[in-house]
């Protein structure tokens, strides 16, 4: 049972609207399915954009900033929480701790190094939760593919693709969470 889920995305405002659109679609249901979202707690981007979703329909939301990006008054102080930490990387534990599952929007370095990171746990046996990516537009395809050549190259095990769910549609995604 997933009742709450860390949402790794962009937090850049240049996003395609169609991102937005997901964004704002996924938050919605995430609130109505009673799925708490936890994430990196930035008023920006997709980000802001998911969380603003879940708070409008009532659902809980849970952030995480460190206190450099809060005092760029990047930090959205209309959710459920915010926590303020010293470093990224007390963030990004407890971003991997306070979910039951890992989604994954389009995003840029942050995002990936947060998609490597819970891909990598979960081949080291650290977790064996749900790792979801939203392959909008087939946005996550070139490191798909890239994924393909180190497995080619036997830099990773054959069934890596085990390790995530490649969701193209929110309703994809919806229909994996609903599954938990």
């Amino acid at each position: 049972m997933i009742s709450s889920v860390t949402v790794y995305c962009s937090s850049s405002n240049l996003a395609p609207l169609e991102y937005f659109a997901a964004a704002e679609d996924l938050g919605r249901e995430l609130a109505k399915r009673n799925i708490g979202l936890v994430f990196g707690g930035g008023r920006v981007g997709l980000m802001g954009c998911i969380a603003d979703a879940v708070m409008e329909q009532g659902g809980t939301v849970r952030g995480i900033i460190p206190k450099f990006l809060e005092e760029r008054e990047v930090a959205h102080y209309g959710l459920s929480e915010l926590h303020v930490v010293a470093t990224m990387h007390e963030r990004k534990m407890k971003l991997a701790e306070w979910g039951d599952a890992y989604l994954v929007l389009p995003g840029g370095f942050g995002t990936i190094d947060e998609l490597i990171e819970v891909i990598t746990w979960k081949h080291l046996g650290r977790h064996h939760k749900p790792i979801i990516l939203l392959n909008l537009n087939g946005f996550w395809n070139p490191l798909l593919l890239f994924f393909n050549r180190i497995a080619e190259e036997h830099m990773i095990t054959e069934h890596y693709g085990s390790y995530y769910s490649i969701c193209n549609t929110v309703q994809e995604v919806l229909e994996v969470l609903d599954k938990g």
